[in-house]
This record gives structure tokens, sequence and C-alpha cells, in this order.
């Protein structure tokens, strides 16, 4: 069954047009403004077939992502990705070493339990802006923001859509 979603999968560009996209980044910007952490967006239509055949999780391919797009490389290790797997409908928050100590999994999962029933009732779009500022609330509470006012955009704001 997993091979037919996956061969059957929408278009992660179908899904998030361009313009959408270009609101996604700058929620994402605006989000940054609140605290000194990094947000990354990523979607992905379906999985390879190489990665099909090894049967990869989303959470496999989710941390392959993290990677691939350096989310990791903050200096205070602090970066987030929300990552969709659209085929497998899946959810996965990916966040960097820097606040494993300080947000536990509990709260990650609400934000993806609040995100799917986002999806289920709104447009992608509007869930997708919902969960950055979700996200971003919370890295406000453990990395505020430059208290002289300096931003430092690590990573590109830009959603990175696979497949």
């Amino acid at each position: 069954m997993r091979w037919l979603r996956h061969f059957f999968a929408p278009s992660a560009h179908a899904a998030f047009p361009e313009t959408s996209l270009d609101r996604i980044a700058h929620a994402i910007a605006d989000g940054e403004r609140l605290h000194s952490g990094q947000v990354m967006f990523a979607v992905e239509s379906d999985l390879p077939l190489a990665l099909l055949w090894k049967n990869t999780s989303p959470r496999a391919r989710a941390e392959h992502a993290f990677a691939l797009l350096r989310t990791w490389d903050t200096e205070a290790n602090n970066g987030v990705l929300i990552y969709l797997l659209l085929a497998d409908h899946a959810i996965e928050i990916v966040a960097d070493r820097g606040l494993q100590a300080r947000v536990d999994s509990a709260q990650w999962q609400l934000i993806c339990d609040h995100l799917r029933e986002q999806l289920s009732g709104n447009t992608r779009e509007e869930a997708v802006l919902a969960a950055v500022a979700e996200v971003s609330q919370l890295l406000s509470q453990h990395f505020p923001p430059d208290p002289e006012g300096r931003s430092r955009n690590e990573l590109p704001d830009r959603p990175q859509v696979f497949g």
C-alpha cells in the first residue's frame, strides 16, 4: 500500500505553490525576530524508489533532510526543521541538540498534532503558518532575541521542496 501512495503522491510543488512558499518564508523570517533560533520548513512529495525499497521511515528521512539542509549548522545548535512527507501523511519536527535538554519530545509532538489537525481542516499553507508560529513561540521561551536587536539569520528562510 505504501508503494502506491508514493507512486500517486501529490506534487509538493502543487501542494505548496510559489506564493505559499513566499508566505511561509516571510512567516519564518517574522518568527525569527522573536527568538535567536533558526526555523526551516521542508516538504517532500514521495520517497525515491531506493528509499522505499529500504523501507525508510519518515523520521529517518526528516533527519536526513535536517543534515542535508545543514539545519544543525547554527552557533547555538538551535535549528528546527518542520518536515512533511506528503505520500505518508507524515509530519516530523527535528530539533538540534541545543534544544534537546530544553524542550521535551511531548512539546514537539503537540505541535505535530496541531499541524495534523490544521491540515485536515485548513489549507496546507495556513496549517504550516500556524506550525511555524508555534515553533517560533516555543523557541522564544528558550532562545530570546538578541538584546541589541541584531538578527543572525544563519539558515535560509525559504522552504525547501523535494520531489
